[in-house]
């Protein structure tokens, strides 16, 4: 079924100010679930309402909480999100980058105990639209391990995220955002909602097989995916999960974990402590521009820059409303009734 993003917004927020989050939190739950929906990233969108709700009710994400800052400087913060939602935390940490880049040209924020962070695309939207450059590094504590190392076939790693913003002057920012697996666990998730195979090499079986059937995938005995690239992917993960894990507190993937969080490590750059904005702004204008005169591969192909896909769905699905599969649907709306809250 087709659901325009106003009202799958509403019934999200009323979902979690049912199960006790209050004003704004509830809000920027639902909009950001259904932001990721909006851009096509519906492995992060409110396919995770269920087991944001389930994990609520279990203790292992508290509602209402408040970034802690553990420490700071003029350019440097350490921040604790208190097991709070991701949705949230991740945009307060943010907010003091951001504050902080303003000032002096330079921030490095380390997050360490939110809940899942979500679309990590989010942050670094975020970050373009004040105008500054960002990078960020995300990691899982140890619940979230799903990923096999390059010549292994248990699983080590989580799917680690490796985000980048770029602003761009007169148009939209280019978005970089990507698993360092070659499939987000929340894609098999989507597709074992759908009821459809997971593409040839991204997952294997508990004896290190390639499989296509997301069922194989979780078992029991479950399976892992594959770092993207090989060894390429598997190296930068290993150094997002030392930087966003053992740096920022969070820790490193750890068997022992209870619950899931997130590790992030942001840098945010101010174009203008390094060159002129004005130069800045031309000079990436030129480079796209330049990127996009290539000879296609066929008269009808695309060559966009990293965020147009996103922005094309989000003018789609904006329209259109977003299609939800009835697996999915169904687990929200029996969510919603269990707290009391009207469907649509």
């Amino acid at each position: 079924m087709k659901i325009l993003p106003v009202p799958l917004k509403r019934l999200v927020a009323d979902i979690f100010a049912a199960a006790g989050c209050r004003p704004p939190e509830n809000e920027r739950i639902g909009h950001y679930l259904v932001e990721a929906n909006l851009v096509g990233h519906d492995s992060h969108g409110v396919i995770r309402v269920p087991v944001y709700i389930q994990w609520l009710k279990e203790g292992k994400v508290l509602a209402n909480q408040e970034l802690k800052v553990v420490h700071e400087n003029d350019v440097m913060a350490v921040v604790d999100g208190q097991f709070g939602f991701g949705q949230v935390m991740g945009e307060r940490a943010m907010q003091l980058g951001i504050a902080k880049c303003k000032k002096s040209g330079v921030a490095v924020i380390a997050l360490r105990n939110p809940a899942h962070l979500g679309r990590i695309g989010d942050w670094a939207e975020m970050a373009a639209s004040a105008g500054m450059l960002s990078l960020h590094f995300v990691n899982t504590s140890g619940v979230g391990i799903l990923v096999a190392p390059v010549g292994g076939i248990e699983r080590r790693l989580s799917a680690n995220p490796v985000a980048a913003g770029i602003p761009v002057r007169h148009g939209p920012p280019i978005i970089w955002d990507v698993s360092t697996s070659v499939i987000a666990e929340g894609k098999i998730k989507v597709a074992l909602n759908k009821g459809v195979p997971v593409p040839d090499g991204c997952i294997i079986d508990s004896e290190g097989k390639p499989i296509n059937d997301p069922k194989t995938f979780y078992g029991p005995p479950p399976g892992a995916i594959l770092p993207f690239g090989g060894h390429k992917g598997y190296g930068l993960s290993i150094i997002a999960d030392v930087l966003a894990g053992a740096l920022t507190g969070n820790g490193c993937s750890n068997p022992a974990a209870t619950r899931l969080t997130n590790g992030m490590l942001t840098i945010l750059l101010s174009p203008g402590f390094f060159i002129s904005e004005e130069e800045f702004h031309a000079e990436v204008e030129r480079f796209a521009a330049y990127i996009k005169t290539s000879k296609k591969t066929s008269p009808t192909a695309e060559i966009l820059m990293p965020g147009e896909p996103e922005n094309q769905n989000r003018a789609r699905r904006s329209r259109d409303g977003i299609d939800l599969d009835d697996t999915t649907w169904g687990q929200i709306t029996a969510t919603a009734k269990s707290l009391g809250v009207a469907t649509i």
